[in-house]
């Protein structure tokens, strides 16, 4: 019999008793993994979640690939797609401080971002595709007046998911909102870190009415699968990469880790650039793929930036991830508070002994060094100088809009953002470059158009941060 989750929750934020079951959710039904197992870990234990097993998951994809070929797919209308994924998010809505609380228990970041980003988005988006789920078509060709051709868009069958630990409910969204819509069946692996809301959205899915083996969800460590889409480190995309080619050759989605550039021109409102650039880098405790963990600074304003910089980012309040006035929880494991380990500006060192990093900024870096060139995944930021657009081109790949649009697709990144960080819309596409990806995961329609997509932003979480104007730069892969 799998474990449960039971916990009485006194927070600032939210008051409740929560209690489900955290086995294996295999066609529908929640068990035991094949070994009896559990997930270790390597901070304070907050239940136990059933460990998956090969045997596991030969169980999961013989069910995917069951509903796939008798009750999903092409078997079921795209308006019962639709129907189920508008129950879905309901519930979702119905259970979103609790979604949120599980994120802020399970990962460390604060429960307002986790309430009003994370939950709020992933709601957003099985709500946009539940309304693509019967609107996917053909084509009709004329060839000649007497033959007639077409071609139709059909379902992959069984496609894996694995998740990053950054944000779990979102990243799980992003994959079953598609997947789903299109007619797939799915089997899905969160992180080992943070697998808590994974599960609570199995206990919905059932809630929903969804039919046995369509959504398969497997916690652990790591038959005929069809596609393989990841979010994760670059170095595990190569491993999936690999493993994909020797096999059947999967098709596979990669959304992979990032060290993108922030670049501040000499012609910017400095206030809020320094208020961006606390935003990019340190919000969701700097877990984040796209983070903005290069900051160039044109030299003219070095040193004042710099310093506006330094006080807001010493302004930021870190700590209990559900008191309301908390910026920075966390670190989500000991791993990721190890890997955030020049000249240090501010910060560097732990904050008592649950994982906590003091916000970090390194100036006078070398290109060659290893903060400047790896992704860290923590609260940690380099300020580079920089003499002209054609030095920080040079410095990134290895306000005037115009000038910033002129700038973005000399960039080699995967989205670029003018004047704010971080926003991102169920409707645009989004995704990595390079070394960050393969493929960007996104709507039919934006991904079939990619281009510059210029949007007035008017909708930002921060008070201070003024609402500006937004270029979503979406490259096709």
């Amino acid at each position: 019999m799998p474990s449960t989750f039971a916990h009485k929750f006194k927070t600032p934020t939210f008051k409740a008793k929560v209690a489900f079951r955290t086995g294996l959710f295999i066609n529908s039904q929640f068990v035991d993994g094949s070994d009896n197992t559990t997930i270790d870990s390597n901070g304070k234990v907050i239940t136990s979640v059933s460990e998956g097993t090969a045997k596991d998951v030969d169980l999961a994809v013989k069910a995917a690939n069951e509903a796939f070929d008798t009750t999903w797919g092409l078997h079921a209308p795209g308006t019962q797609h639709s129907i189920l994924m508008s129950k879905l998010a309901a519930l979702m809505e119905k259970n979103a401080d609790e979604l949120a609380t599980l994120e802020a228990l399970d990962n460390g970041k604060t429960f307002n971002w986790a309430r009003n980003a994370d939950v709020a988005d992933s709601i957003d988006c099985i709500c946009y595709y539940a309304g693509w789920a019967n609107k996917v078509t053909g084509q009709v060709q004329e060839i000649t007046e007497d033959k007639l051709t077409y071609a139709r868009h059909e379902p992959i069958g069984v496609v894996c998911h694995a998740l990053t630990l950054c944000f779990a409910v979102l990243m799980m969204a992003w994959k079953l909102g598609p997947a789903l819509a299109c007619g797939n069946t799915i089997v899905l692996k969160p992180s080992e870190f943070t697998p808590l809301t994974a599960i609570r959205m199995c206990h919905l899915i059932n809630e929903a009415s969804f039919l046995p083996g369509v959504v398969n969800v497997l916690s652990g460590y790591g038959n005929t699968v069809k596609k393989v889409a990841c979010t994760g480190s670059t170095l595990v995309g190569r491993k999936i990469m690999e493993a994909a080619a020797k096999s059947n050759l999967k098709n596979i989605t990669l959304e992979l880790g990032g060290k993108s550039p922030n670049i501040i021109f000499d012609d910017v409102d400095i206030e809020q650039a320094a208020n961006w650039a606390a935003f990019s880098i340190f919000w969701n405790h700097s877990q984040t793929c796209c983070t903005g963990s290069r900051i160039f600074v044109q030299e003219g304003i070095h040193d004042e930036f710099l310093k506006c910089f330094t006080e807001k980012t010493r302004s930021l309040k870190v700590g209990d991830p559900f008191a309301p006035d908390t910026f920075q929880g966390p670190q989500v494991s000991e791993i990721q508070f190890n890997a955030a380990g020049a000249k240090v500006e501010i910060g560097g060192e732990r904050l008592g002994s649950e994982g906590f990093i003091r916000p970090t900024i390194f100036t006078n870096v070398d290109p060659s060094m290893k903060i400047v060139q790896e992704e860290i995944f923590g609260p940690v930021r380099v300020v580079i100088k920089f003499k002209d657009e054609e030095d920080v081109i040079k410095q990134a790949n290895d306000t005037n809009l115009n000038r910033a649009i002129n700038t973005a697709p000399r960039l080699k990144v995967g989205t670029a953002w003018i004047n704010c960080v971080n926003s991102l819309h169920s409707n645009v596409p989004f995704g990595g470059f390079e070394q960050s990806g393969i493929a960007m995961p996104g709507p039919v329609l934006a991904q079939a158009i990619p281009g510059s997509l210029l949007d007035d932003e008017k909708d930002q979480d921060e008070d201070d941060i003024a609402p500006l104007t937004l270029l979503s730069m979406a490259r096709k892969t």
